[in-house]
């Protein structure tokens, strides 16, 4: 199965945020017009065009503004609430941000008839060329990814005891600290009980501080729960997931997260679910001779409808 069903339902993000540059987006509306969940959404969009719904959104807005600063008539103000900004001020802050210029250092540069695409067209240009990786890095993993071997699997439904972390998802360890300090004294170890993250927000379209995970442990039929509070109870659903198997250093996991949401799952026949991506530890890379991570990733998927 090609991947044009995902293609054309991104392209109705691109035909909502034509239409309606100056309303009040928001990711859920986005979502919506893309028929995903708003989280599994913003990894798709991501991973297929490049960058987040929202700074897509952004760069549309902030590309009309350009032919609006042609239009001498029209004030820095009214472009900005033409363009959906809330105030002037964050107009020229976003403006600023990308192009390096403010709105007016550009209006004095324009000619309405022939500078508008030329402008734009250097700015893509050096857009283009800041985000290029370095091939000779990461081009053996990418290979390896983009062939990668995704299995389906049915999970059943686990009772799990987990910590709550918010914040940098690079400080989740103190959370795995709390949880292992609680799994000791209660001797859940493997293989008996599986070790799972999951990371509850992207952190592409999330303040970092405000990012939430969990480090969770399954626990046995016969565990008898505390009141410790720390420790929190909760079941994970069961259901069909996508399965990869992933050994390599823990900070190639996002381009795998990356792969799966922008090549497999297009060219699959599988949408995902609204359920959590689990993250099953499968060893302590602190421990391993390479310093890699073993984790089984699973995707929670369905049926393309």
């Amino acid at each position: 199965m090609n991947k044009s069903n995902y293609v054309d339902r991104i392209n109705n993000v691109f035909v909502l945020i034509e239409n309606k540059l100056n309303d009040k987006l928001t990711l859920d509306s986005m979502a919506e017009a893309a028929h995903f969940s708003k989280y599994h959404f913003s990894r798709v969009f991501t991973a297929m065009v490049g960058m987040t719904p929202l700074a897509y959104l952004t760069k549309a807005r902030l590309d009309k503004s350009i032919h609006y600063l042609a239009d001498a008539q029209k004030t820095i103000l009214e472009i900005s609430i033409l363009c959906g900004f809330e105030s002037a001020s964050n107009f020229n802050a976003a403006f600023k941000k990308q192009f390096n210029k403010t709105p007016s250092e550009v209006r004095k540069n324009l000619n309405k008839d022939s500078n508008i695409s030329l402008f734009l067209g250097n700015m893509q240009e050096d857009e283009s060329n800041s985000s290029r990786y370095d091939e000779s890095i990461k081009n053996n993993f990418l290979r390896r990814i983009w062939q990668m071997n995704v299995s389906i699997k049915e999970l059943p439904e686990y009772e799990i005891a987990f910590v709550r972390h918010i914040g940098s998802y690079l400080d989740t360890y103190k959370a795995w600290q709390k949880l292992g300090e609680w799994t000791s004294k209660h001797l859940l170890y493997p293989p008996e009980q599986y070790f799972i993250g999951i990371s509850l927000d992207n952190p592409n379209v999330t303040e970092e501080n405000e990012c939430r995970y969990d480090a969770c442990v399954t626990l046995p039929y016969s565990f008898i729960k505390d009141n410790n509070s720390d420790v929190q109870i909760r079941k994970l659903p069961g259901g069909l997931y996508g399965l990869y198997n992933f050994y390599d250093t823990i900070d190639k996991l996002g381009i795998v997260y990356q792969s799966i949401f922008g090549q497999w799952l297009p060219n699959s026949e599988f949408d995902p679910d609204d359920r959590d991506c689990l993250e099953f530890c499968m060893n302590n890379p602190f421990e391993d001779p390479e310093g890699k991570a073993k984790v089984d990733l699973y995707i929670p998927i369905k049926a393309r409808d």
